[in-house]
């Protein structure tokens, strides 16, 4: 079996002869064309390592002269290389995966094809990664990792339990106020948040679900819980984003008044328009909004970047 850049892989049932999965061959491993592919099924649109067993057939699509050969070495294998000519609707939309290994190879200062050559892989691939939501195979990411000096896990985004921000600072960070209207676009429409409130145990800090409806942030709660005590109290409100792959991130707060929503229009439009439920679950049908008085955001990202 010998493979193109963007053949059809088709699994037939042996049973029946009826096409029981099929997808797009995104990724050669061999120079030849032979086994084994990435593919992108169809169904799920996931990419994959497959060997294709004696229930697998090729649809041979036509070529362009003009396309590149699998590797510029004939013989030699090259992990990899991908082509995504042939799915122009395609918007680039890196995975984490991807954005990871970009971080790390950023940040050590190295480019995509030194990076591929000491992970004996093609530098489009090393692009594809890097651009597209990939599923590499477990061999691809130990010889990333390798080829950086960083581990498989870390690729992966190891560490989910930590507390977030233990990662490496940038080498030049910059540190800047965000304006009001870009406030607002972080806040976007819902999201989890925490509120800052003041209970009969002291200060707490409590994550809610929010939604922004006309500027305003309003979250459902329980009656008795943390949340609830907010209602009448100026309070804080904290939204924020975290990138451990690139070490940088942004923060927004919202300080005002708190109230309890109680007009039953208001409330049904809080609940028809809500995105989320809480994820908290339980009985939470008491919402409260918060006024915005004072709307401040901060942001920390490369230095060189606008």
């Amino acid at each position: 079996m010998r493979a193109h850049l963007g053949d059809q892989l088709v699994i037939e049932s042996q049973k029946t002869g009826a096409t029981r999965r099929d997808g797009e061959i995104v990724g050669l491993h061999h120079a030849d064309g032979t086994p084994p592919y990435d593919v992108r099924w169809s169904d799920t649109d996931d990419v994959t390592l497959v060997f294709p067993g004696p229930d697998a057939h090729l649809h041979h699509l036509e070529h362009s002269p003009e396309a590149p050969p699998a590797s510029s070495e004939p013989g030699t294998e090259r992990a990899g290389v991908v082509s995504d000519s042939h799915r122009p609707d395609r918007a680039p939309n890196p995975g984490d995966i991807g954005r990871r290994v970009a971080a790390e190879r950023e940040r050590q200062g190295l480019t995509r094809a030194a990076v591929a050559s000491r992970a004996a892989m093609a530098p489009e691939y090393v692009a594809y990664l890097e651009e597209r939501p990939a599923d590499p195979s477990l061999g691809a990411l130990t010889r990333l990792a390798g080829a950086m000096g960083t581990s498989v896990e870390a690729l992966r985004g190891g560490g989910i339990d930590l507390p977030p921000g233990q990662g490496q600072a940038l080498l030049h960070p910059q540190l800047r106020s965000l304006s009001p209207d870009e406030c607002r676009a972080r806040l976007s429409t819902h999201g989890v948040g925490r509120v800052a409130v003041t209970t009969p145990e002291g200060p707490a800090v409590v994550p809610v679900n929010y939604e922004v409806i006309d500027d305003a942030i309003a979250f459902r709660t329980a009656p008795d819980s943390a949340p609830a005590a907010a209602v009448g109290t100026d309070i804080a409100f904290e939204v924020d984003h975290l990138d451990e792959a690139a070490s940088q991130g942004w923060s927004v707060l919202v300080v005002g008044h708190a109230q309890h929503v109680t007009e039953p229009d208001a409330v049904r439009r809080l609940a028809e328009g809500a995105h989320t439920k809480p994820w908290a679950g339980g009985e939470r049908e008491m919402w409260v909004s918060i006024q915005p008085q004072r709307l401040t955001g901060r942001s920390i990202s490369p230095a060189d970047q606008q």
